[in-house]
């Protein structure tokens, strides 16, 4: 197999603009994976890879995953280093198809909404920590943070692939096609989580790291939820909070939980 030796291959920039600008995932509905860990757990969790693009030197080592990929190229090191995000790349990367943004709602046990979170950590900790606690969808408002970027990506730790993840341009739009139950957190004011009717079926909003939920969503919500906070803090990060609120609702959904 020939390996890619110039930074300016018409392939090479145009991963390059996967990479690196929302606007192009989006128009070619495409997005670059890019590690060991996230390109093993798209291929586990059954996606097909587009192309599987390795640096000359890492391309014997992961010669084993060609089968699951479309194409396979391989780039000389220097190339490789210039559409990575990381400061040390480890020589795999993958082009990847997104999923169809028109999943239906209707038939979601549980979903997770994100109203105007910005930050690329908190968005894909919030979808790591859903995926780990059996929530199967995650709706993405206007103003949140790309889903598919690079960032959220490795912050999600392979969650993307065990999800549902919709980008929605109407958020409230989304909640109403859920259909069902709402709740999201207050920093004060709300039922006590250890208190609040977490049962059934159950969707979940989380708003800026700021300002929180808005009030227009927030007046959709069924249940308005405060996490005791008895230390000195006054509130808890985006993320910290949805992970609470996750693990317990998956508690009490346990059999014989404690």
């Amino acid at each position: 197999m020939s390996v890619i030796a110039s930074r300016d291959n018409p392939r090479v920039k145009r991963w390059r603009a996967l990479m690196s600008d929302t606007r192009t995932r989006r128009k070619e509905g495409r997005a670059i994976i890019e590690g060991e860990h996230l390109v093993t757990a798209c291929i586990d969790a059954g996606w097909r890879l587009e192309t599987l693009i390795l640096s000359e030197a890492s391309s014997f080592r992961f010669k084993s995953l060609e089968s699951s990929a479309s194409a396979t190229a391989v780039l000389a090191d220097a190339v490789f280093h210039s559409i990575s995000e990381i400061e040390s790349p480890t020589g795999i990367a993958a082009e990847i198809a997104l999923p169809d943004p028109k999943a239906d709602l209707r038939s979601a046990r549980s979903c997770v909404f994100l109203e105007r979170i910005q930050d690329a950590g908190n968005v894909g900790t919030i979808l790591r920590s859903a995926a780990a606690f059996g929530i199967g969808h995650a709706v993405l408002g206007p103003g949140c943070a790309d889903a598919w970027s690079p960032k959220v990506l490795r912050a999600g730790m392979g969650a993307h692939f065990s999800l549902q993840v919709l980008e929605a341009k109407d958020l409230p739009a989304a909640i109403e096609r859920f259909g069902d139950r709402i709740a999201c957190t207050v920093v004060r004011g709300g039922t006590p989580l250890r208190d609040a009717d977490l049962s059934g079926r159950l969707g979940w909003i989380f708003g800026s790291e700021g300002q929180g939920v808005s009030p227009a969503l927030a007046a959709r919500a069924a249940l308005r939820i405060t996490i005791p906070v008895p230390g000195t803090a006054e509130s808890l990060n985006v993320a910290a909070a949805a992970a609470i609120c996750f693990y317990e609702a998956s508690r009490r959904d346990r059999p014989g939980r404690g």
